[in-house]
């Protein structure tokens, strides 16, 4: 049995990976990358906090009072401007809250999962 591509087909699947490409070099640039001391980058020691608060999901609500990846509680959140629950925040609103909070406090906001992994 023989299989022959399209024209039109060759070209939506170049498309296609010529966008998966555009994104994938994009996403990176939407969290800054400032490095440690030890030149471990923003991004890297957010990821770490993620997976130390919430092994990395962004939608958990436990039931704990605390929301989302990076478990904020709702006080922090509004008090940082957002609306709504932060587990019901995309991904991108939970990491820009995120930065924005530890351009103001530092790690201090969560205390023992910066302690863990080595936050500072």
């Amino acid at each position: 049995m023989s299989f022959t591509l399209s024209p039109s087909t060759v070209t939506g699947r170049a498309l296609t990976r010529a966008s998966v490409i555009a994104v994938a070099a994009f996403v990176p640039a939407l969290i800054p990358i400032h490095a440690g001391a030890d030149g471990d980058t923003m991004a890297k020691q957010m990821y770490r906090l993620r997976v130390c608060e919430s092994s990395n999901r962004y939608h958990i609500n436990t039931g704990n009072g605390y929301y989302g990846g990076y478990q904020f509680d709702q006080r922090t959140w509004r008090g940082l401007g957002y609306k709504g629950r932060p587990d019901r925040a995309k991904p991108y609103w939970q990491d820009k809250a995120t930065v924005k909070l530890h351009n103001k406090r530092g790690w201090k906001p969560w205390p023992a999962c910066a302690r863990k992994e080595h936050l500072h």
